[in-house]
């Protein structure tokens, strides 16, 4: 699923500060993306904001793991990768584990102590901006 998911286009949503969407629960921080629209749509619903638009971007999952996760863990948490959220069985977790994410930001990995000083400075809009944004209605 890991190999899949690092090939494949995936839908970032951002706020209006252009950064990624992330959630914050147990310590860590989650990035959040989404395979298709029809995902997203029930996330915003299920969040009870289907009335405003929501502004994404395409990029690939390689990306994700590869440039965004460390740029999230750049702010001090480890930050995991969830796809699809609110969507129960058909979701994903990608949890900020050697293997998953770069091993310099993974919590089991070598540099796990340095996460709060480790990051590059990029912030995660400028590394995920790689499509412009669509709004969803």
């Amino acid at each position: 699923m890991l190999g899949e998911f690092r090939r494949r286009r995936v839908l970032v949503p951002y706020g209006g500060n252009g950064a990624a969407l992330t959630v914050e629960t147990s310590g860590a921080r989650w990035l959040l993306v989404f395979t298709d629209e029809a995902a997203l749509a029930r996330y915003v619903r299920a969040r009870g904001e289907g009335d405003r638009n929501w502004r994404y971007r395409a990029v690939w999952g390689a990306a994700v793991l590869d440039a965004g996760v460390p740029a999230v863990a750049g702010t001090g948490l480890p930050c995991g990768v969830l796809v699809d959220a609110g969507d129960g069985e058909r979701g994903l977790v990608l949890p900020p584990v050697v293997g998953i994410v770069p091993e310099g930001v993974a919590v089991d990995g070598p540099d796990m102590g340095a996460l709060g000083g480790s990051g590059t400075g990029t912030r995660t809009r400028d590394v995920l901006d790689m499509d412009s944004g669509v709004e969803t209605g």
